[in-house]
């Protein structure tokens, strides 16, 4: 048996981060040879993520990527099983990497598609290989349990906590100076006040004849003649839309104004939001 030294072992903890001594057994294992120790040391951590999957992933983050003037736009979600992992800099930096991947690379329909690739901030390892070694030097379950990319201008907003995140399509003005921040800023807006449409007509015509219902029976409780009730609920509808409809609500970084008349006046057009919750 080739001698271990000491010097052998650090190097490799070093390179994998995993403990002294599953360093010293991987490279006796292998008789020294530092390749053959790294990849024996990967297929001893599947082994134990298999034994382990079944525990349960309850917190995570979320990541995106977006980029208005290239047309791109993707957000993932990777689960861990607790929130110290979970707001590790090493697990958000491989959020991260996924998001962008997703977005530069080829795209990808599943996660698995996904886990198949090279990664964009190692491009000489697989998105599956980074996932593994985290797992081994973490020793918790990792599942990148939702994947979206869209191949259009989007503006992107990951809340700090990677808690909640958005996409938001837009057209028009994309490649204007400013316009990659206006796409953003609404990408925050939307993850901060969570709109149910982006436009009135969106709105599910149900959920409007019950508003309406409900304020006409508040105006006549308040014994409003019948004659000015029609007039005072469409004010109060106004009002209705502003809380819940996305280009009626006030900015949420400058309620002098619109979301709409923010987009407007960047020249951009709101197509379609994309808005998620962390397990939602």
């Amino acid at each position: 048996m080739a001698e271990i030294t000491a010097a052998a072992v650090m190097a490799l903890r070093d390179k994998t981060g995993l403990p002294m001594m599953e360093c010293k057994k991987a490279l006796q294992e292998c008789g020294g040879d530092e390749a053959r120790a790294v990849e024996w040391l990967r297929k001893q951590g599947q082994k134990t993520q298999a034994l382990r999957a079944d525990r349960e992933t309850s917190t995570g983050r979320l990541a995106v990527h977006a980029d208005p003037a290239r047309g791109v736009g993707a957000m993932i979600e990777l689960k861990c099983e607790s929130a110290p992992v979970a707001g590790s800099p090493d697990f958000k930096a491989l959020a991260e990497d996924m998001a962008t991947t997703l977005a530069l690379g080829p795209g990808a329909k599943t996660p698995a598609e996904l886990l198949a690739q090279k990664s964009h901030a190692h491009p000489d390892r697989t998105l599956g290989e980074l996932k593994d070694d985290l797992f081994n030097r973490m020793r918790e379950v990792f599942d990148l349990s939702r994947i979206c990319r869209i191949d259009a201008p989007c503006g992107g907003y990951a809340h700090h906590d990677g808690s909640k995140a958005a996409l938001v399509v837009v057209s028009g003005k994309t490649t204007d100076p400013g316009a990659a921040t206006v796409a953003k800023d609404v990408s925050m807006h939307v993850v901060a006040m969570g709109p149910k449409s982006i436009t009135k007509e969106e709105l599910d015509p149900e959920v409007v004849a019950k508003e309406r219902e409900v304020l006409s029976a508040a105006a006549r409780a308040e014994g409003k003649p019948e004659n000015i009730i029609a007039k005072m609920i469409e004010g109060r509808l106004r009002n209705f839309y502003s809380q819940c409809v996305l280009l009626e609500q006030p900015f949420v970084k400058d309620d002098k104004q619109s979301v709409g008349q923010l987009v407007k006046g960047a020249g951009l057009e709101v197509k379609r939001i994309e808005n998620w919750r962390l397990g939602g």
